[in-house]
């Protein structure tokens, strides 16, 4: 599966891979060969004749294809792959980090000179990715590795400006680097490649796909599950908008009067932070799956600036997982200190609002480049198999 994911990018092949297969039996049309194949009603069974001698021990084998692809027996190489990617990935969002550093750019204290820096990071990107790439190939991890081909992607988008300072893509997908050309290239040019307040950046789109590796399982997945995920309806960057507006209002925050005197209606508070982390995490499902690098970059700086605030959710009962995802304590929640949590969301809400905004004009002006949605928000499930199957 991983061979055909990577291949298709450089050598133009359409061939079907793992989704199709699975694909082909969930729609019906190998169920439709196997009744052909064996005949009669009992044809997904075996140790079963037509005549209905020995009906012992069946076992369906649409179950068990399609169980045989969804936990395939791994080796000890793919194992070895397997945690190599995931080494690998977070070496290579380090490395990237430092091409993404203003102060990389500029001659240190220590009298280290810019370029050289520059020259070393690149240096040290260059052999990070190809490591990333070469593994991924072997590797079962779907989600990883489909993020890994969406890198790959946004460098062959980017490659006449890579070109521009001495990068180049071989035919494997991997890249090389022209350390003359590098050293000969304006410092300011490298940095616009890899800026990160551009979120349309090459810099800026690697890293939304690096991201979104890092924080998928490590282990494989099933294609039912994936695809499953894919099916979250368009809308939930609007929803999430509005949930943001609404956690940032003056009035969900305003008291209320009862006997007992002034007071927040806790119960509504509570019920806006649960909506808020509802479409939050419906709004990751569905960016996973984008081909649009306008949604992948946006996201992932949501993702970020999320992350940096995992202590202060925190004392709000807002947990956040390995995966990005969010959970809400309700104990937790409605025991905290509801002034600093309207502060809190006023900060917390305006630095992502305008990545959602972002999301949610790109999805909508845009489906059409993203992956298995029509303009209208309904889902394709034949253009979510082009995506998946020739990148």
């Amino acid at each position: 599966m991983s061979q055909n994911l990577f291949s298709s990018m450089f050598s133009g092949s359409t061939s079907a891979s793992w989704y199709t297969d699975w694909y082909s039996i969930k729609s019906g049309s190998y169920q439709k060969l196997m009744r052909s194949y064996y005949g009669g009603s009992d044809y997904g069974s075996t140790g079963v004749s037509s005549s209905g001698s020995n009906s012992s021990g069946k076992v369906n084998i649409i179950d068990q294809l399609m169980a045989e692809r969804r936990n395939p027996t791994v080796s000890k190489e793919v194992q070895e792959a397997n945690a190599g990617l995931t080494t690998g990935i977070s070496k290579l969002r380090s490395s990237l980090s430092v091409l993404q550093n203003k102060n990389t750019y500029l001659d240190s204290k220590d009298k280290t000179d810019a370029r050289d820096k520059t020259v070393s990071a690149i240096k040290d990107y260059v052999s990070q990715y190809n490591n990333v790439v070469n593994t991924a190939k072997k590797s079962t991890l779907l989600r990883k590795t489909e993020n890994v081909a969406g890198m790959m992607r946004s460098s062959k988008a980017n490659v006449d400006r890579l070109a521009e300072i001495g990068i180049s893509i071989n035919e494997n997908g991997t890249l090389q680097l022209d350390e003359e050309k590098l050293k000969s290239t304006d410092l300011s040019k490298i940095q616009d490649v890899f800026s990160k307040d551009n979120v349309l950046s090459y810099g800026s789109t690697v890293n939304a796909r690096l991201s979104f590796a890092d924080a998928a399982p490590g282990a494989t997945e099933s294609t039912e599950e994936t695809t499953e995920d894919a099916k979250e309806t368009v809308g939930n960057a609007a929803s999430l908008k509005t949930d943001i507006e609404t956690m940032m209002s003056a009035d969900l925050f305003k008291k209320i009067q009862d006997k007992d005197g002034d007071r927040y209606d806790i119960d509504k508070i509570f019920s806006a932070a649960k909506n808020f982390v509802n479409d939050y995490n419906a709004l990751l499902n569905q960016t996973r799956f984008s081909a649009n690098s306008g949604v992948m970059s946006n996201t992932a700086q949501i993702m970020n600036k999320t992350a940096q605030q995992k202590g202060a959710l925190a004392e709000f009962g807002i947990s956040l997982d390995t995966n990005g995802r969010l959970s809400i304590n309700e104990d937790t929640f409605k025991a905290s200190d509801m002034e600093q949590m309207q502060k809190f969301f006023k900060t917390y809400g305006a630095s992502i609002a305008s990545n959602v905004s972002l999301v949610n004009y790109y999805m909508t002006t845009q489906a059409d480049a993203s992956n298995g949605y029509t303009a209208t928000g309904a889902y394709d499930a034949q253009g979510a198999l082009r995506f998946n199957t020739a990148i």
